[in-house]
């Protein structure tokens, strides 16, 4: 297949760098979106010659695929990347991405499922896996289009999971890398798929030169699952690789101290109360970051130690995610009914012991960095998890992190953090209450260590490190 544009270097995630809305008078509004991958992408440079293949998620996208005609979007939308969004079929799309991507692929990775109720791998689902394998094939054949001869192209993630094998039929000339910003299965679990399925993500993957993972722990378990599942080896020869994710730390702290993060901390101050410390969660409602026992730890820590009582208030910022599944909504109301349950039981008139914030505001976030005498991240699996890593960067007086032993960033940050089973009410209690009692001195110490090794491999270096593995 022949190359159209001749791009040097390939990006490829179902999320692009820019999004559009559609304005009532017929406008397009671009928002430019963030995170590693942007970052990284700017890192080499406008003259890398280099193309971002994404999906249109929405019908402002939609309707910019249709007026640049399917090709690049307009460099000023873009902040001058060279961007080609993909207008995939809504129902394609929908049933790749939340029938398959995240009703399967995230729950197995996770090990969210209800074993005895769920999964239920039927005529449904197998119709939702034609749905994923379109959809992965349209970035295939869009990489195979804007790729020059032996670029080099990385994808991103469960999403594009089968596109490698699919890209090496089309143009075997090319250099692929995958990278996995989940956690993997184990094979036990891992082989809840169809036989045929499991196999069918290992050898799509396996169709990269190089796959690539956040943590050693997760890409032993892929290496374990080719074994199980597809017999011992690796037979393709793909080279396995690890990059853990850091923290922007530049980014972090200019961000940290503009004008409107210190007007949400003045407002958190206020909501906190005087004299009192704070404990600090920020997550997404997603049901593997394991908010609602958070919250039930919380509790046992004000019914253990009623010395904390009016003395500590915990800030629990729980963004909605996938509200478009009914599991998401329901996760979300439970994660409210336990805020204020702990309310109802504790609180006075001069304290409210949760201080629930539903609504996505990342100024607020950092303010509460900054403010946090204890990070909770207690997640049951987690690919990584920045969290961990960007709350001692920004801490004004250094934080304890309380870190549950199934986050990526436990591989990298466990020395320094107070380490907990996330299953274990009571544990995850005791180490808030030690968090809580650490004495100053040894707190910052700990933020200090915390931080040093959350920014050793930022988002441009964690970037260019596997651009150039993959070229080597």
């Amino acid at each position: 297949m022949a190359s159209t544009h001749g791009a040097e270097v390939l990006v490829a995630s179902n999320r692009g760098p820019v999004s559009y809305e559609s304005r009532p008078d017929g406008a397009l509004h671009a928002r430019r979106g963030g995170g590693g991958l942007v970052s990284g992408l700017s890192a080499i440079g406008p003259d890398a010659n280099a193309v971002w293949v994404c999906a249109a998620l929405g019908d402002g996208d939609r309707e910019a695929v249709r007026r640049a005609g399917g090709g690049l979007l307009p460099a000023e939308d873009t902040g001058g990347q060279h961007v080609r969004m993909l207008g995939i079929d809504p129902d394609v799309h929908a049933e790749a991405y939340n029938g398959i991507a995240n009703s399967v692929l995230w729950f197995v990775h996770h090990m969210l499922y209800q074993t005895p109720l769920e999964p239920i791998f039927d005529a449904g689902f197998r119709r939702q896996w034609a749905a994923y394998q379109a959809y992965n094939h349209a970035f295939a054949e869009a990489l195979a289009e804007e790729a020059a001869e032996g670029a080099s192209v990385l994808i991103q993630d469960y999403h594009l999971a089968l596109a490698p094998r699919m890209l090496r039929q089309l143009r075997p000339d090319l250099r692929i890398g995958h990278f996995s910003h989940t956690p993997w299965a184990p094979p036990d679990y891992f082989r809840l798929l169809p036989d045929d399925i499991a196999a069918e993500l290992l050898t799509g993957i396996l169709g990269a030169d190089r796959a690539a993972f956040l943590t050693h722990r997760w890409a032993d378990a892929f290496t374990d699952c080719c074994h199980a599942v597809l017999g011992p080896g690796i037979p393709s020869g793909t080279r396995i690789g690890v990059h853990g994710l850091g923290a922007d730390a530049d980014f972090l702290r200019e961000r940290a101290h503009r004008d409107d993060v210190a007007e949400r901390m003045a407002a958190l101050r206020a909501e906190i109360g005087e004299g009192r410390k704070a404990v600090v969660r920020v997550d997404r409602t997603e049901l593997s970051k394991n908010i609602v026992r958070g919250l039930l730890a919380y509790r046992q820590l004000l019914e253990d130690h009623p010395e904390w009582r009016e003395r500590v208030v915990h800030l629990a910022f729980a963004y909605p995610s996938r509200q478009d599944l009914a599991v998401y909504r329901e996760y979300t109301a439970e994660v409210r009914q336990y805020a204020e349950e702990i309310n109802s039981t504790f609180g006075t008139p001069d304290w409210k012991p949760v201080v629930l914030h539903v609504k996505d505001d990342f100024a607020r976030s950092l303010a509460a960095y900054r403010l946090a005498d204890v990070a909770l991240v207690n997640p049951i699996r987690d690919g990584m998890n920045l969290v961990a890593k960007e709350v001692p960067v920004v801490s004004d007086e250094g934080c304890v992190l309380v870190l549950s032993r199934e986050a990526g960033a436990y591989e990298e940050l466990g020395e320094d953090a107070i380490v907990v089973n996330p299953y274990d009410i009571g544990g995850t209690a005791r180490a808030l209450h030690e968090g809580l009692s650490m004495a100053p001195g040894e707190r910052a110490e700990r933020s200090k260590r915390l931080a040093a090794a959350a920014t050793a491999l930022p988002p441009t270096r964690w970037f260019l490190d596997q651009l150039q593995a993959l070229q080597e």
